[in-house]
């Protein structure tokens, strides 16, 4: 019995020794893919909310008093500068103009008359066959006649021009709306009533606000030569309608405020846009696509690169050694499933796109590009 307690003590310690020689394999560094940072040309687009508003908007009122005869136009109609809206009864107005013929008639004879009287008392002072005192008392009539005649032409030049009123005509060339009166109702000069309003719809504006910050962050860009801008008339915009669909005519800026609106730290924005469909109208809800320069330096990296913290925003890299380093970055716009990083890169960074939370700070990795296969992941079928 004690030599088998003896002979299992000695096996116990055989195993023993033969465990202990050699210490477990360490497990291998986790596996990352990585994309390889490289600078481009990168459009700088900023996507704002915006209103569109008609071109030119006029509204028709009446400049005369009276009553409305007719309505000559169809409501919503495109109607030409010219082109005859209302009709205002013109029967007074006419009257008025023959009355004041009648008297501009009468103040020419009675001037024809006095030119007469005074070209007669010529020959007679020279001759003193008349005094100087009558010749020109005769002068004084004559100037007193033409006055009035003058007087009476103005007089008929204003009864005219308040009879073409009655013809209530379009200023502009655009659509003409809803009437404001109807056949009947009386309207006035003096309270300029509102007849109806014209918009001129082709081209079209369409306003929108930048924010203080975000031009400050422009003009810091355009100092330092990290963006390049056009002159503002040839800046792009391109617009998404409310349905999502891309409008088919590019517009251009045409309107940059100098200004900052103090209730809003916004500036006004305006751009201009052929409508020849008349698909925008004044009031709709747009989105502007405005395509202000490039970045002749920027970086494209994946939208799951980035670490985003109430901090900021930071990437991984892949460093010598191929250790992991954290970097801070700054970002732009994110489009297509993308972020700009406008600081913090540079050209060969090797960036960590998959594996991120396999790895801190300071780890030592295995280093994938992202157009290989990770390990382990099934290979396309031969044919």
């Amino acid at each position: 019995m004690l030599r088998l307690v003896r002979a299992g003590a000695v096996l116990y310690l055989v195993l023993l020794s033969s465990c202990g020689g050699e210490a477990p394999p360490s497990p291998p560094p986790p596996e990352v893919r990585v994309v390889t940072a490289k600078a481009q040309s990168i459009e700088n687009i900023s996507e704002v909310p915006g209103r569109v508003q008609a071109i030119r908007t006029s509204q028709v009122r009446a400049r005369v008093d009276g009553i409305v005869e007719r309505r000559l136009y169809s409501e919503g109609s495109d109607v030409k500068a010219g082109q005859t809206l209302f009709q205002i009864d013109p029967r007074e107005y006419r009257a008025n103009v023959s009355a004041v013929s009648a008297t501009l008639t009468r103040n020419q004879a009675t001037a024809a008359n006095a030119r007469q009287d005074v070209e007669r008392y010529e020959g007679l002072v020279k001759e003193q066959a008349i005094s100087q005192q009558e010749f020109d008392a005769a002068m004084a009539r004559l100037r007193t006649a033409e006055a009035d005649v003058a007087q009476t032409e103005a007089q008929l030049e204003s009864a005219r021009l308040n009879l073409s009123y009655t013809a209530v005509t379009a200023p502009i060339d655009g659509q003409a709306g809803r009437a404001q009166v109807t056949e009947g109702a009386l309207v006035s000069a003096s309270s300029a009533t509102l007849l109806t309003t014209i918009e001129q719809l082709d081209p079209i504006y369409v306003n929108f606000s930048q924010s203080s910050a975000y031009l400050l962050a422009i003009r810091q860009e355009i100092a330092a030569g990290t963006l390049k801008v056009p002159e503002l008339g040839k800046v792009g915009v391109t617009l998404l309608l409310e349905d999502g669909s891309t409008y088919p005519h590019a517009g251009h800026l045409d309107f940059l405020d100098l200004s900052i609106d103090q209730a809003t730290g916004t500036a006004a924005v305006r751009a201009e846009f052929p409508n020849p469909e008349q698909i925008l109208l004044p009031g709709q809800f747009v989105r502007a696509r405005i395509e202000a320069g490039f970045r002749p330096h920027g970086f494209w990296i994946p939208q799951r690169a980035v670490l985003l913290t109430p901090t900021g925003a930071s990437v991984l890299i892949v460093a010598e050694g191929d250790t992991i380093a954290a970097r801070p970055v700054k970002l732009g716009e994110e489009r297509g499933g993308r972020w700009v990083v406008l600081e913090g890169l540079k050209n060969g960074d090797r960036i960590v796109v998959d594996g991120i939370q396999k790895v801190q700070p300071g780890a030592h990795v295995r280093v994938v590009s992202a157009d290989q296969p990770a390990a382990g992941a099934a290979k396309p079928a031969e044919h």
